[in-house]
């Protein structure tokens, strides 16, 4: 899976909707923009329609505020 579009953003807290690299199927979700969210969990989110993760190609997105900001 991989961002399509963040919807709304509240601090660190947002609301996206989510793609399948593979089958395409979209699908609204919550995240939390920090770095691990960012390069760990999104392509290890596994798609309920195929079963797959993030494809090989997955470049993952940059955080809206730095690490050290307090928000």
């Amino acid at each position: 899976m991989r961002i399509y579009k963040i919807e709304s953003q509240h601090r660190r807290d947002f609301q996206a909707v989510y793609v399948c690299d593979h089958c395409g199927v979209k699908k609204k979700m919550n995240g939390y923009d920090d770095a691990d969210f960012h390069q760990i969990v999104i392509p290890n989110m596994v798609c309920s329609s195929c079963g797959k993760t993030a494809a090989a190609d997955y470049a993952p997105l940059t955080t809206k505020y730095a690490a050290d900001v307090v928000i």
